[in-house]
Order: C-alpha cells, then sequence, then structure tokens
C-alpha cells in the first residue's frame, strides 16, 4: 500500500533504517570531532552511505547537527524515565529514581561528550538548546512533578519547582564531577547527594540500601 507521499510502506522503512544509519555515524562523527571539526564527508564514510544520499535526507551539517542533538536527546529521557515504573510508594519509587539516575549520569560517557558539544554550540545555534530543553528537561520535569503531585502525603506545595531542583541537583552532579572534570577540586559521591536529596524530600531512609 503506498502513503499519501507515493512511497510505500517497504520503502518508508527503509528511508527510516536509512536515517537511522546516517544519524548513528553523525553521533559518532560529533561526538568525537566536535561540530566545527565534523564534515559531511566524514559522517557519510562513517555512516557508509554517499554523499549524495546523505544531502538527500540532510540538507547541510547544521540540519544533521540538529537532529543529531534532538535523536541523543530524546533516546536519553526514555532511558532516564520511561524504562522506569514511577508508580508505587515514595520511599521506594524516588530513592531508586534518584539513585539510578546519578549511577548513569555518571557512567554515561557518551552523553559527557555530548553535552560538551551541545553546550560548546549554544550560543551560536540557540535553537539547539531548545530542541534539548523540548525533548530532556521539560518531560523530565513534568514526569517527576507529575509523580510528586499524585503523593500528597509529601506535603509538596510546588511540585514542579521541586522538580527543578532534583533535576538540578542531578544535572550539577554530572557537570561538575564528569563533563567539567572537577571531582578533585568539588569532590562528592553519589551516595552524600543521594542521602542528602532523599532527606530534603522528607523520605523515610530505611530503604535508601
Amino acid at each position: 500500500m503506498a502513503s499519501a507521499s507515493g512511497q510505500t510502506d517497504a520503502q518508508q522503512r527503509r528511508a527510516l533504517k536509512k536515517a537511522e544509519q546516517i544519524l548513528q555515524g553523525a553521533t559518532q562523527v560529533f561526538l568525537t570531532q566536535g561540530y566545527d571539526r565534523a564534515s559531511m564527508d566524514q559522517v557519510a564514510k562513517t555512516a557508509g552511505v554517499s554523499k549524495q544520499t546523505l544531502y538527500t535526507y540532510f540538507e547541510d551539517k547544521q540540519a544533521l547537527f540538529k537532529a543529531f542533538v534532538e535523536s541523543m536527546a530524546k533516546q536519553r529521557f526514555q532511558e532516564a524515565f520511561e524504562e522506569q515504573n514511577l508508580e508505587g510508594s515514595p520511599d521506594v519509587v524516588l530513592p531508586q529514581l534518584i539513585q539510578q539516575s546519578l549511577a548513569r549520569l555518571t557512567q554515561d560517557t557518551e552523553y559527557h561528550d555530548f553535552i560538551r558539544s551541545l553546550i560548546g554550540e549554544s550560543k551560536r545555534f540557540p535553537d539547539l538548546t531548545q530542541v534539548f530543553f523540548r525533548n530532556v528537561t521539560v518531560p523530565s520535569i513534568e514526569t517527576i512533578s507529575h509523580y510528586l503531585s499524585h503523593h500528597p502525603e509529601l506535603d509538596i506545595p510546588d511540585t514542579e519547582a521541586t522538580a527543578h531542583v532534583l533535576l538540578g541537583a542531578l544535572v550539577f552532579f554530572m557537570l561538575t564531577q564528569e563533563v567539567m572534570t572537577g571531582k578533585d577540586v568539588l569532590p562528592m559521591t553519589q551516595e552524600r547527594l543521594s542521602a542528602s536529596l532523599i532527606h530534603l524530600l522528607g523520605i523515610s531512609s530505611e530503604i535508601q540500601a
């Protein structure tokens, strides 16, 4: 069956697969070379496609970089929240969320490189930070705030602001300890930060192990 664009389902699947192949190649190049040093030639070679094919899917390097940012952002949000079950008692759910998020943010070196690249290009391409915010920050805050608002026993008057505080602490930990390699100057362990956040949320400490 052909779609409105005239493509069959099989053709659409092949096109999506090819676009994903290109994005995987672009990810490798942008994370290792940064935006300025990356070239469409490098992306085509790494992705295993011709330059003609590459330009068929992405008109220029800026469009490809934007697609790369959006893809990485969506992937990391899915890993952080969609794979976790935010249902149940706050005494169980929130410590798990905090501890697992800290572990993931600390260990994900690819994400560290992505954040460095995004920050480095944020002044030249401010719309890219908006892509990141729309695909990671906003849905993350909404997800946390939604959960907090459905647990009045926590007695949190402003769940959205609290979600900002919680997410901000997690991101700041990643930035200072890993992205900007400040762990020797500003040392902080995951365990200490996790315990403090759990305490600030007024959650029982009995289930932190």
